[in-house]
C-alpha cells in the first residue's frame, strides 16, 4: 500500500491542471492530515474540481467520510478539526443553504472559502454529482459510491408555469406600492429559480440558479441583463418585463396559448406602467 505522502503526490499530479497553487497545498495538507485520522475513511472532492474549471476564485467543495461509529463525534468536533487544516478565520455550519452536514470555512494566507461536508458511508449513494476520489482508506467508500447514481435536481416546467404568473403579479405589487428593494429582491429570484435553472436546462448545464451562466448560455446571460434593474420603480418595470420576455423565450415553442392567470398577470402589470 502507497504511503499517505506518496498517495498524496499521485493525487497531485492527477489533479485537474486548472488547480491553483494554493488550492493544491490545502489540498495536500488536508489529506496528510485527515488520512492519519482512524475516523476519516474517505476523502472526494466536488464542484468545480470535476470539470476542470478551478481558478483563483474558486472555493473547494470537499466531502469528508466518516465511520458511523464516529459520526455523532466528528460532527461535534468541526470546526476544532477545521481547525487544523489551516489558518482558520471564521467557520459556520450550512443550515441557510438547507445542509446541516455542510461546515464552511474561510482560511487566510492566502484568503480561501472551503467547503467540508460530512457523511457517512449510506449517505454516499444519494448525492446531486459523482464527485471525485481523492482518498480513501479501503474500497468501501467506492463501494458506496457504486451502489447510488448522481442525480441533480432539475427545474420542472410545469410547477414553475404554475408559480411564475403568481410571482410576476406580487413582484408588480411591490413595485406599485414603492417596496423597490423588495421588488429588487424578487426580480432576482425570478433569475435564479426560474430563468437561469431553465436556461442551463436547456443547454444541457447543471440548473444551480444563474451559475456560471455567463460561459454556459452566453444568448440567455444576454438576455437576461435587461431584467436588471436600479433603484427607480419605472426601471423595476420595466426589468419586469424583460423578465416575462425571457420566460416566454425560454418557453418557446412548447408553450401553449397565455392561461388566464398569465393574461390577468400582464393586464396588471400594464396598468402600473
Amino acid at each position: 500500500m502507497l504511503s499517505v505522502m506518496a498517495e498524496v503526490l499521485k493525487l497531485l499530479e492527477g489533479a485537474p491542471s486548472s488547480l491553483p497553487a494554493p488550492h493544491a497545498a490545502f489540498l495536500e495538507g488536508l489529506l496528510q492530515r485527515l488520512s492519519a485520522d482512524s475516523r476519516i475513511i474517505g476523502i472526494l472532492a466536488g464542484g468545480s474540481y470535476l470539470t476542470n474549471a478551478l481558478d483563483q476564485y474558486s472555493d473547494l467543495d470537499l466531502v469528508i467520510a466518516v465511520e458511523e461509529r464516529d459520526y455523532a463525534q466528528v460532527m461535534r468536533e468541526r470546526e476544532a478539526l477545521a481547525g487544523t487544516l489551516g489558518s482558520l478565520l471564521a467557520s459556520f455550519t450550512g443550515e441557510h443553504v438547507g445542509e446541516p452536514r455542510l461546515f464552511i470555512c474561510l482560511y487566510e494566507e492566502p484568503l480561501l472559502h472551503v467547503d467540508l461536508k460530512f457523511v457517512t458511508l449510506e449517505d454516499l449513494a444519494e448525492r446531486v454529482e459523482d464527485p471525485a476520489l481523492l482518498w480513501q482508506r479501503d474500497e468501501r467508500v467506492a463501494q458506496a459510491l457504486a451502489s447510488g447514481v448522481a442525480e441533480y435536481p432539475a427545474p420542472d416546467a410545469s410547477w414553475l408555469e404554475r408559480r411564475f404568473w403568481v410571482w410576476v403579479h406580487y413582484t408588480a405589487t411591490k413595485i406599485g406600492r414603492g417596496e423597490l428593494f423588495e421588488a429588487l429582491h424578487s426580480l432576482d429570484y425570478l433569475r435564479a429559480t426560474v430563468l437561469g435553472p431553465l436556461g442551463l436546462l436547456r443547454v444541457g448545464a447543471r440548473p444551480s440558479g444563474v451559475r456560471r451562466l455567463e460561459t454556459a448560455d452566453p444568448e440567455l446571460a444576454r438576455r437576461l441583463q435587461a431584467s436588471v434593474s436600479k433603484y427607480d420603480a419605472q426601471d423595476c418595470l420595466r426589468a419586469l418585463g424583460a423578465s416575462v420576455d425571457v420566460y416566454r423565450w425560454l418557453r418557446g415553442e412548447t408553450s401553449q396559448s397565455a392561461s388566464a392567470v398569465e393574461r390577468a398577470a400582464m393586464r396588471y402589470l400594464q396598468t402600473l406602467g
